[in-house]
């Protein structure tokens, strides 16, 4: 966003807002309150703020409910039956795809477990996933409950991808190490865009291309990545992908999830996969026959109908990053990232004038930056690791309003993100979290 070096005082934070040509996008969201006004929330990682017109969205699906009842399903503004289609343009800009490789349904757990039964079909000598050692814990149990249902065992069929000694980041060169080593017993590399825990951004392109070539199937987990880094899917190629859309994208606690099938999938009838009405054939859906026939691309693996509610919510937030723009989102996250860890390092080396604050002692010892310091080798997450009662250190700061997230055994996690965060957020924060912790 700005070529500017950094400065430690809170007059560089007020100036760095003042020429945010994306600072009207904070104006669209709602801040929890504190006592002194808006509370730091620093938190999207977690969970997004709610969009201000999200309750107009959902008010005009709840009238037409009470206006038409069952009728809304093809007489509403906005039908319900083909409601998931008004977030497909948006969906596909936001994740680098085609339209009719991506659908807005289920949750993001269950949209990997009907992905892994169409695209993990291990054979007696290509069996393995490939996964993080540090993935979400979902995704662990959603794995390893994939390899029983084969029959097999994780304890040869699950390849954990760690970090080396005393680091906590993979390297690339061992990802790739580990794919052209293992690459004839993988079945399935299944890889997080964004790793939850260290903040980490993989190289998703270079992953897929390697796998692929290795005939390895690959599959995403973008919960970390959709809303927070630039993507581009289709051209990338991996085979399927799946994320959340209460984080990043703001569309309220449980909302719908999204998926992502590539193209060269969209009519792949043979393979195996669980059905449901809704992903069969739109024309004859309602002759209500016995024979499952799936619709072409993406929308062939829906299951049910979806939330007409939650969908609303995602609407009203897929339009402002429609008008924002993932780019120019980028290239703000970038910034505010590195101011932050620009101050922490201030902090660190005890050389941060925050209003005449006198630490009490040295706190060099007391926490480290963990997540990569290349910007593109990070979302927009600074993960700090806390070394001592670092759980009671961000439970004081939520009640002092400045909200971020704990992960345990260490990691405080705080997400300075580019739609509604400000660079005096990132100041406010620091200093409550210098007070906090000196």
């Amino acid at each position: 966003m700005t070529d500017t070096p950094f400065l430690p005082g809170e007059d560089f934070a007020i100036a760095q807002d003042e020429r945010d040509r994306l600072k009207e996008f904070r104006g669209r969201f709602l801040f929890p309150k504190t006592e002194a006004g808006d509370c730091v929330y620093l938190s999207g990682h977690s969970l997004g703020l709610q969009p201000k017109t999200a309750s107009a969205y959902v008010e005009e699906e709840l009238k037409e409910w009470a206006r038409l009842g069952v009728e809304g399903h093809f007489q509403a503004k906005n039908p319900w039956m083909p409601y998931h289609r008004l977030l497909a343009e948006q969906t596909a800009e936001l994740v680098g795809a085609e339209p009719h490789e991506v659908v807005v349904m289920n949750s993001l757990t269950v949209n990997l477990h009907l992905m892994m039964v169409s695209f993990y079909r291990p054979t007696r000598e290509r069996h393995k996933i490939v996964v993080e050692r540090g993935a979400f814990p979902s995704d662990q149990y959603a794995v390893k409950s994939q390899i029983r249902f084969h029959g097999l065992d994780s304890a040869t069929s699950l390849i954990e991808l760690t970090p080396r000694a005393d680091e906590a980041c993979l390297r690339d060169e061992d990802i790739e190490e580990l794919i052209e080593r293992e690459g004839d017993t993988i079945a399935l590399i299944l890889l997080g865009g964004v790793n939850y825990q260290t903040g980490q951004a993989f190289d998703i392109e270079g992953i897929t291309r390697l796998g692929r070539a290795r005939g390895c199937v690959v599959g995403l987990d973008l919960a970390h990545a959709a809303g927070n880094l630039p993507l581009k899917l289709h051209e990338w190629g991996p085979d399927f992908a799946a994320w959340c859309s209460y984080k990043y994208l703001n569309g309220g606690p449980g909302c719908v999830a999204g998926c992502f099938v590539h193209e060269r999938h969209a009519r792949a009838w043979d393979v195996p996969r669980f059905a449901g009405w809704w992903g069969h054939a739109e024309q004859s859906r309602f002759e209500m026959g016995p024979d499952f026939q799936a619709m072409s691309g993406a929308e062939g693996w829906q299951l049910s109908n979806p939330s007409i509610v939650s969908l609303a919510v995602l609407r009203a937030s897929m339009a402002i990053f429609h008008d924002a723009g993932m780019e120019r989102l980028r290239a703000k996250s970038i910034s505010l990232t590195g101011y932050l860890e620009f101050l922490l390092n201030q902090l660190l080396l005890n050389q941060l004038p925050l209003n005449q604050l006198l630490l009490k002692q040295n706190v060099s010892q007391k926490f480290s930056i963990i997540t990569p310091v290349e910007p593109d080798r990070r979302g927009a997450q600074i993960s700090i690791r806390i070394h001592q009662k670092g759980r009671a250190l961000c439970e004081r700061l939520a009640r002092e309003g400045v909200v971020g997230d704990w992960r345990e055994p260490d990691t405080f996690r705080v997400a300075p993100v580019p739609l509604y965060n400000s660079y005096r957020d990132v100041f406010r924060f620091v200093r409550r979290f210098a007070a906090a912790i000196g």
